[in-house]
Parts: structure tokens; sequence; C-alpha cells
């Protein structure tokens, strides 16, 4: 189904037909369809609503770049117009970064969350990163200074977009131009400051090998919400809740009940 809010075209799905309103919302690069194992088998005892992102799955691109709380806002104009307020929302990486601020900053809206390989707080800089990051920026500095001299600026606009390739990770290479701000947008915002006013009760879920979001981040978030417990899956990675779909969803029974 389609409808527009906030001056996007977003592509939303919905299932069952009794139980407390569950919200999905996937992570960055995904869609609904990422969810289907766990909307299979969880639609029967719950309504379910999963929506893809703007520029995510069947929904068209935001009219401008977008940071964390323009996507919630956008998804709080969906819960209110599908009227399936104090839902409970389960997220994977980037979505938990909505709901995060959604639990933080509408907490009318939330009743409980499942967050899985939860995104939202920034890594520091390893020593490595800081020299790759202070390298790019001296080289498009360069570019940008050649880019205004006319004759050179085709030159110059190419050699920032190979930085960017060369630079870039492959999550930002795959977007276009308006996209990339986007994104860029999204990743630099610290969420820690929310953490401590998030009041719902919450579920973390962790695989232990997580490179995206390291268990460190699971252990922060479970200290610093107040109502929050964390669940680990051994030997497995940032996609732990769909390689272990049944157990995942055995453990959101055991806590929405």
């Amino acid at each position: 189904m389609q409808i527009t809010l906030c001056g996007v075209s977003l592509n939303y799905e919905q299932y069952g037909d009794h139980g407390p309103n569950v919200l999905l919302l996937h992570g960055w690069g995904c869609s609904i369809e990422l969810f289907r194992p766990i909307i299979d088998d969880l639609k029967s005892e719950y309504r379910l609503t999963a929506v893809d992102f703007p520029a995510h799955g069947k929904s068209a691109q935001p009219p401008e770049p977008w940071g964390v709380s323009d996507f919630a806002q956008c998804i709080k104009a969906l819960i209110e117009k599908l009227g399936i307020c104090r839902c409970d929302i389960i997220a994977h990486s980037f979505g938990c970064r909505v709901a995060l601020w959604l639990a933080a900053n509408e907490p009318d809206l939330v009743n409980r969350l499942v967050l899985t390989g939860a995104a939202g707080i920034r890594k520091p800089q390893s020593k490595e990163a800081k020299r790759r990051s202070a390298r790019f920026k001296a080289l498009k500095k360069m570019c940008l200074a050649i880019e205004r001299i006319k004759p050179l600026k085709p030159l110059a606009e190419k050699g920032i977009k190979a930085l960017q390739n060369k630079f870039g990770s492959p999550d930002y290479n795959a977007l276009n131009d308006e996209m990339k701000k986007t994104f860029v947008k999204v990743i630099t915002e610290d969420l820690s400051p929310l953490l401590p006013r998030v009041k719902a009760s919450t579920l973390l879920v962790f695989g232990e090998n997580d490179t995206e979001t390291p268990l460190w981040m699971g252990k922060k978030m479970e200290t610093e919400i107040p109502d929050a417990g964390l669940v680990i899956f051994e030997n497995d990675d940032h996609f732990a809740y769909l390689h272990q779909w049944q157990r995942f969803t055995a453990v959101v029974r055991a806590f929405l009940k």
C-alpha cells in the first residue's frame, strides 16, 4: 500500500487482525523483505505494520537530504495516520535510530522496543581512520580549489567522485549524490544523549560477532536505557535476527507477553 506523508510516497504493509500493534523498521539499504520470516511467524498473534523507509524498497526518495529526526517525523506521521499509537516497535540497525528518537521524543507513540543490531552510537575513530579522513579532506580541498578554474571544472568534478569512490564505504558509494548527503547526516549523528530519556521497556538483541554495530554498543545501551535487557546471539553477526529468526521471534514473544 502507498501513502504520501512528509512529501514522500511511502510503501507499507499490514498483517493480522487482532493482538497488539507492532511496527517493524528495517535497516539501511534494506526493505520490508528482510523482515519477511518475522512477519510470517508473528502475523497470527499481532497486528503488524511494516514500512519501507524513504529511498528504500518501494518508497520514494526524500525531497531533500534528511537526518534521523526527519525520518522519525515521517514514521510518527505514519503511526498517527494509521491509528497505531502506543505500538511496540521491532527495529534493526538504522531502524533502531528512528525507534530510539521516537521513544525519547514522542513517548506517547511507543509502548515497548525490540532493537537488534542497533545503530545510533558513534564509533570512536581509529588512528588509521583519522589518517584516511584527513587525507580525503586534503585531496578534496585541492579538487575544490581546481574546480574554481572554469576550464578545469570537469576534471575537478571527476577527481572528487574518484575520491568518494576510493574513500567512501560500500553503502555510501551505492547511493546517488542526494542520498549521499542524507547518509552522511544519518551516520554522523550520535544518539547516545537520548538513551537515558528512553522510558519504554527495551529488549536488545545483538550478534556476538557483529562488526557493523559491535556488541559493546549493545552493552552501552543496556546500561544507559533505564529499563533494558540484552540478549546475545552467539557466533552471529549484524543480521543475527534473520539468520536465527525462529529464536528471535521466540525471544520477542516472551518479551512482548
